[in-house]
Formats: C-alpha cells, structure tokens, sequence
C-alpha cells in the first residue's frame, strides 16, 4: 500500500501524520510511504529523517492526495483536502465530524473511507487514538489557565497557587475523564483549590483515592455548577461524548455570574465546545471575552506542543495504521470492532450515529451502520 502524509494547513498547526519511526515500521512492513516535503521539519522531523527512515519526499499536497492509497493526518482535513480525496481511498485521522457539516458534506460526497481517531475504542469502552492528546491538553488547558489568569494577558491577577498568606486561586474542572484527571494533576502540582465535577458517583471515588483528598469531587448538578462557577478563577471544560457534539453546560448567566477577570478554558471545542459561548480559536488569535471572562478555545490546542503531541499520538495510532495497510480497510475493521467503531464515513454514507443525530436537521445524510456499509 501506498502511505501519504501531506504537511498539515490549519494555523499554527505542527503536528505531522506519521514520526520516522512510525515511517520505518511501514516500510517494513512492505509498504511505500511519501512524506510532502517540510510536513515534520518545524519539530525536528527533517526531510532527511524521513528519507533515512526509507520515505519518498513530495513536493506538494496534491501529489500525495493523488498517488496515495492511505492518507494519514492529525487534523480533520480543510474543504480543499476533502475535494481531493477519492472513493476508496483511506483517510485516517481526527475528523470530529459532528459540529462540522461542511467538512462531513465533503466527505460524503467524496466516497473515500474516512477514519477517525476519536471514535476508535478499546476493549475497556475507552477512546485510545483521543487518550494521548486529551493527556496533552488537559495538561495544558491549566498551563494556559495560569497564563491568561495574568493580568497583562487579560485575567484578574490571581496566582493559582496562591503564596503564603494569600489563598490559592480556585479550579473549576467539569469532567472527571481523560482531560479532567490530567487537568486536575496540574492544578494540584501548581497548589490550586481544585474541584472537580462529574456525574459518575464510581468515577468520583476512584478520583478521590487517586488524588487523596487533594481536590474536591462533587456529584454534577446545575446547582452544582452554578455554586462552583460563580466561585471560580478558572474553569476547565473537560466533557466528552464520543462522536457527538458536546453538551452546553455553561450557559450565559452562569458565565455572567463568573468574577470578572476569570478563564475559561473549553477543551470540548473540538466537538462544538460545552460553553455556550465558545467560538473555536486559533494559537494565533487565543482568547477573547465575554461578560469580562477570558475565553480559552483554541481547537487544536495539543498543536502547541507539536512534538510532544506528535510522539504521543504516533504511539496510539501506529498499531491501527499498520493493520489497515496490511490488511485493506475493510478486512481491518471487520477483524477488530474497535477499529470498525472508528468508520465514520464510507462510499457515501455516514456509519456513526451520533453524527447523524448532531447534524440530522442540517444536512440529509445517509445513514448506514459500518459493518453493513463496508459490505456494500
């Protein structure tokens, strides 16, 4: 099979499809792999590790998008990607789909079998391929928090971690998952009052025995989130539906009510954001505000630290890349389920429901359950 790794064109965006180790296990298994020139250099992947690692360097997206059998990403393709895909063709990569009907339009429309990272499950029900960069942007998103928090940056001035004498600054973290757990390390590693909120009562007691009573977990209601909200210096939105769009459990008058000077930090914004007043953002425009509070939406934010994230995600995604170039797509995802629960897009049709569901009253799509439509 023909592997193609085009340099990633969203904005401030560094990460690359495949490392040159991941290259290397491609080519060992007996596959091509074309690399467009530069994809990984700004992180320290040159042209030259890539050749060394036994990959074809392209010049130009075009000619990837043309030649390859496989497309490998990070980030969901932009409209002039899509129309470039071709029926039979793979793509595999993120594509959160449902609060973007121009790009789930394109897809359709180009028959190719579209992939995504962030539906692919394991064995447990958890999501693998979204684990590592939730890790990064949870960890992140406080960083971030901290950053804005400044008063030169927009924020009221307050220290999370407070100093002697002075209280610590106060963490609001709604989602008690992945990017909850990691957001929550690094609150407490920088001595915040943290809270943390979700609406599994087993997930709060594994989350009080792991931080031993460092933060507090308290059973998700909205007056629940209206108390700790009001109280907070940084909210860090953290819920997940996998596929879906995610819930809006902040509205405007809980955010109104927010001190002024106070962050909010929207890691959901991939999936349509769960703060009604998220727009997505970029790493070179970040923030903007409302009703005096900071807001952190930036979509892509695990971009930052390209490297880092690259490495991860590559450590994730590698063993289903393999197996869908050793194998062909469909005899992949109809030997492992948890890869088939990955296809969302196929020969036209839409396989994963929650997309249907989120973007139903938009678009008429066509719906087909993965399995049956990868035996059309």
């Amino acid at each position: 099979m023909i592997v193609g790794v085009p340099k990633e064109i969203k904005n401030h965006e560094y990460r690359v499809g495949l490392t040159p180790a991941a290259v290397k296990e491609f080519v060992a298994n007996g596959h091509k792999v074309i690399i467009q020139t530069n994809a990984g250099t700004e992180i320290g992947f040159t042209d030259e590790l890539y050749e060394q690692a036994g990959a074809a360097i392209i010049n130009s997206a075009e000619e990837i998008f043309a030649t390859a059998d496989m497309i490998i990403k990070v980030k969901e393709p932009q409209p002039n990607e899509c129309k470039m895909l071709r029926e039979g063709q793979i793509l595999y990569t993120y594509l959160h789909l449902a609060p973007d009907p121009t790009q789930t339009e394109l897809l359709v429309a180009s028959k190719a079998t579209c992939i995504a990272y962030e539906t692919v499950t394991d064995n447990r029900g958890a999501l693998p391929l979204l684990a590592p960069m939730s890790e990064v942007a949870g960890r992140m998103a406080v960083q971030a928090g901290a950053h804005y928090l400044e008063k030169a940056h927009g924020g009221s001035g307050t220290l999370l971690g407070g100093v002697p004498g002075v209280a610590a600054g106060k963490v609001l973290i709604i989602g008690g998952g992945v990017v909850g757990v990691n957001a929550a390390k690094m609150a407490v590693g920088l001595g915040a009052d943290v809270t943390l909120l979700d609406r599994s009562l087993p997930r709060l007691r594994e989350l009080d025995d792991i931080f031993n009573s460092q933060i507090k977990t308290v059973y998700s209601t909205e007056d629940a989130i209206e108390h700790y909200s009001s109280r907070a210096d940084l909210v860090v939105g953290a819920v997940l539906i996998p596929g879906a769009a995610a819930p809006k459990l902040l509205n405007k008058t809980h955010i109104k009510n927010m001190k002024p000077g106070s962050v909010l930090v929207d890691v959901a914004i991939d999936q349509g954001g769960c703060f009604e007043t998220s727009k997505a953002t970029t790493h070179q425009d970040p923030v903007y505000v409302i009703d005096d509070v900071v807001h952190y939406c930036v979509a892509n934010m695990p971009g930052g630290v390209a490297r880092t994230s690259t490495m991860a995600l590559n450590n994730a995604t590698l063993p289903f890349g393999l197996a869908l170039a050793n194998k062909g797509a469909k005899q992949a995802m109809l030997d492992d389920p948890h890869l088939l629960n990955g296809l969302n897009v196929h020969k036209g049709f839409v396989t994963y429901k929650a997309v249907v569901d989120a973007l139903g009253e938009t678009l008429d799509l066509a719906y087909c359950d993965a399995k049956t439509a990868l035996n059309k």
